[in-house]
């Protein structure tokens, strides 16, 4: 077990936190830039146009997509592809003919040569002023007869959805009789996202630990009595500014921190953790601007008289952990998500586990919940489309191990070992050594 004792120095440490929560708010922050180094995601994106997308594209059978973005209310997928400094309209075509996969790119002239020097597209055609960049876009589809044109309008995916009704309605009068042939770019947009190149997995990797040795950090501040779930809170954030990343997901539920009974997706409380709390850290950082982790970890605090977790702690802490395991032994390539929900369903049953309506995990990559298969619906109500996806190699994904149990007669705690994992062509890995023992905090 790891325990963690506070000495005399630790105490004062803590009081002083007290009056300033924030310990390292005035620390001397490391060399950002010397760390991280530069940003890889223009060499990350070009690889990914020129290896992923026709792949994606053959596997959603689309033989043209279409992006069109602009200034300010720019199309989500603006910044994958090279748009997203978009002044005027300009119209970005990947397509597939007989002589393989081409990227062209109609640009006002006065973007065009800096979006050239990108290097990213085949070919960037300069538009002069007054003429349409979407005119020109549809001759040219027009011309080359495809069958099937994808464009950014989904039902179910935001991220495939960036396409205006303005923008579609201009696009088909332009396209006249081949309007017909327009389809929605979800499934395109799903088999190009899912998947993350060695390199980004490297870098998620670098992420995941992070996000996990801060949240050990965290707990070692923690003074029974005293320290907050917003203290610790507050310590992460500092964390974040001295390493000069961003959150995971919305600044003001990241991290959440709680040491009471079930909050869902929430914030931290001034709660003051106590003897006999169990603590669960949810927190994510987002590196170069594009690459997010989720991480949970777990800590119990010591009751006087106590050196080890209590009998019933511990049951439900080796019910979630090995709901964990069974998730992770569950993915490989060809596994649908309800699949990996189920696998650790059934132990959680065996445990004696009360229901919890979270599913089992999620894609995690540009965003925390990002495209791709849900793993989740062998025990809801209904069951996602995403559920019944397949995984394939080089998904990413966070997923938990779950143990719930009543706290009293109104309300419910949930231990939720979340990890992360990457999906190889024999099975699945974990990003990071996962927690395998329940931080101990003493008195």
């Amino acid at each position: 077990m790891q325990r963690i004792f506070l000495s005399c120095l630790c105490l004062l440490l803590l009081i002083s936190c007290k009056e300033n929560p924030v310990q390292n708010e005035t620390a001397e922050r490391i060399d950002t830039a010397a760390y991280w180094g530069e940003n890889p995601w223009p060499e990350i994106r070009k690889d990914r146009i020129d290896k992923l997308l026709p792949e994606a594209m053959k596997a959603a059978g689309v033989d043209c997509w279409i992006v069109v973005c602009r200034e300010n209310n720019n199309d989500p997928i603006a910044d994958h592809i090279g748009g997203e400094n978009a002044g005027g309209t300009a119209a970005f075509l990947f397509y597939l003919d007989a002589d393989g996969f081409h990227s062209k790119v109609y640009s006002p002239s006065g973007e065009s040569t800096a979006l050239a020097d990108l290097k990213i597209h085949d070919e960037v055609v300069p538009v002069d002023r007054g003429a349409s960049a979407l005119a020109q876009a549809a001759d040219f589809i027009k011309a080359q007869d495809f069958k099937t044109i994808a464009v950014n309008s989904s039902e179910t995916n935001s991220t495939a959805d960036g396409l205006s009704y303005t923008q579609r309605k201009e696009l088909e009068g332009l396209l006249g009789d081949q309007s017909n042939r327009l389809v929605s770019s979800t499934e395109l947009v799903y088999q190009w996202l899912s998947i993350k190149l060695p390199q980004e997995v490297d870098i998620l990797r670098k992420a995941a630990q992070l996000t996990a040795d801060w949240q050990i950090e965290a707990y070692q501040q923690v003074m029974p009595g005293v320290s907050t779930d917003a203290d610790i809170a507050a310590f992460l954030k500092a964390k974040m500014a001295e390493y000069g990343v961003t959150d995971g997901w919305a600044p003001d539920q990241n991290p959440n921190v709680n040491s009471g009974p079930d909050r869902g997706h929430s914030h931290a409380t001034d709660k003051v953790i106590m003897p006999g709390d169990v603590i669960q850290i949810d927190f994510g950082i987002k590196v170069y601007d594009r690459w997010v982790s989720d991480i949970q970890r777990f800590a119990y605090v010591l009751k006087d008289g106590e050196t080890e977790l209590p009998e019933d702690i511990a049951h439900y802490w080796e019910s979630a952990k090995a709901g964990n395991r069974a998730a992770l032994a569950a993915m490989a390539p060809g596994v649908k998500g309800i699949d990996v929900d189920r696998a650790q369903r059934v132990l959680m049953e065996k445990a004696g586990s009360e229901y919890v309506m979270w599913s089992t995990g999620h894609p995690v990559g540009y965003v925390a919940h990002d495209v791709g298969p849900n793993l989740g619906g062998s025990q809801a109500p209904s069951v996602r489309p995403a559920s019944q996806k397949e995984l394939k190699e080089g998904m990413t994904f966070a997923f938990d191990g779950f143990h719930a149990w009543n706290l009293d007669a109104d309300n419910i705690k949930t231990i939720s070992v979340e990890e992360m994992a990457v999906v190889e062509a024999d099975g699945a890995q974990y990003l990071i050594s996962p927690q395998e023992e329940m931080v101990l905090i003493g008195n």
